[in-house]
């Protein structure tokens, strides 16, 4: 088996757990009233073809997080740490993986892409989501107030930028936290 085409399907199935650690719940959308749930669960499948419907539908700002909705399924797998580290860990061993194949694997690889409808889908379905999760990171930064510029510029590395910030991010509970503590006059955490 090609080892850089087994890497980017491995890739491709992580992909969807990424965005549904950036997209719940920092990117529903609160004015549309259109569950993102549905667009997250079709990406398994239909990748970013799936989650672009809902990028063009979704309306900011998000609507503000609830405490109990966070020590909850699915948010308290999906916010975390241990999580976000074995997504990185898998995204690098897989990077790692297909840079490690050989000459005549990458230029099987190519062959299949020019030849193959479904890997090239594929291949441009990875550049789609790749594309589009530096603003999604952006986002999620800005709904936690998470001001550490130095991760945004990552967030353009393929898969591992996005998992690195999941690793790095403030979890959601100890900015409520905080956001309880803090003066009433203040906005609450959207």
């Amino acid at each position: 088996m090609n080892n850089v085409l087994v890497s980017l399907w491995y890739i491709m199935g992580i992909w969807p757990l990424v965005y549904s650690m950036l997209l719940l719940p920092t990117g529903r959308s609160s004015k549309s009233k259109i569950p993102v749930w549905p667009f997250l669960v079709l990406s398994c499948i239909g990748g970013a073809y799936a989650l672009i419907p809902y990028f063009v539908l979704w309306k900011p700002p998000p609507p503000a997080i609830d405490e109990d909705e966070i020590g909850q399924w699915p948010l308290k797998f999906l916010e975390s740490k241990l999580t976000a580290g074995v997504i990185f860990a898998v995204g690098l061993g897989l990077i790692i993986f297909a840079g490690k194949a050989g000459g005549d694997d990458w230029r099987e690889f190519f062959q299949y892409f020019r030849e193959s409808k479904f890997i090239h889908v594929t291949c441009i379905d990875f550049t789609l989501l790749s594309t589009f999760s530096p603003f999604w990171v952006y986002n999620d930064m800005t709904s936690r107030r998470w001001k550490n510029g130095w991760v945004l510029p990552l967030a353009v590395v393929p898969l591992l930028g996005p998992s690195l910030y999941l690793l790095l991010r403030p979890s959601l509970s100890s900015l409520l936290g905080a956001t309880s503590s803090s003066s009433d006059n203040e906005k609450p955490l959207k």
